[in-house]
């Protein structure tokens, strides 16, 4: 499953991202950073570093009912118990994907993101399109980040703030009983703990 959606990129920068942009803007042209290496780190971040977080608090509530129990009630400190604290992950909650709902975390007035479980923010998580039709039109967001769901699964839109954040734990797949948690993490994506994917089948980890 694809994790880079361009249709989400786009000019309406915010001021900080702006600044960001006419530096590396600059020091390119001046040669003294490289855009593709730049790039090469942020997506490392992104998609591997951070998310393991994620995936290993995910794996051991599909494995542990009661872990998931105590990330259903307090989120942070189950999480914290894990090793996995830190600035952006002070105040969570923990979102349980079920058979008749989906969940799906925004942050409409910013891009709050639990930096301690998932690293950096992608890209098109910032990007106004995607805050905006994420509450106007989550079916439609998830259709364009491939995911079809059946028409009577209802999709729950959670909005992230400086004093909370989420963390979906999607549904965990069918086949995999007897599995460890090491290896159930191999299925956790980061787009399955933002809602914009699903856990990945046994057959493709």
């Amino acid at each position: 499953m694809p994790h880079d959606h361009d249709h989400y990129h786009d000019n309406e920068l915010d001021p900080m991202a702006a600044r960001a942009k006419a530096l590396e803007t600059i020091l390119t042209q001046k040669g003294l950073i490289d855009p593709a290496a730049i790039d090469a780190i942020v997506e490392t971040y992104e998609t591997k570093i951070g998310p393991r977080n994620g995936a290993k608090v995910v794996a051991k509530a599909w494995s542990d009912p009661a872990y998931a129990e105590r990330l259903k009630k307090d989120a942070t400190a189950a999480i914290a118990s894990l090793g996995f604290t830190g600035r952006q992950g002070e105040h969570m909650q923990a979102v349980f994907n079920i058979a008749d709902t989906h969940n799906l975390l925004v942050c409409t007035l910013c891009s709050c993101y639990p930096w301690s479980v998932l690293g950096l923010p992608p890209v098109w998580y910032k990007s106004p399109p995607y805050r905006s039709k994420a509450v106007i039109d989550p079916r439609g967001v998830l259709a364009e980040f491939g995911v079809s769901l059946p028409a009577e699964t209802k999709i729950r839109v959670w909005d992230s703030t400086a004093e909370l954040r989420y963390l979906v734990v999607p549904m965990r797949p069918n086949g995999t009983e007897g599995w460890s948690e090491e290896r159930l993490a191999e299925l956790v994506t980061r787009d399955s703990m933002i809602g914009t994917g699903l856990a990945l089948e046994p057959q493709a980890a």
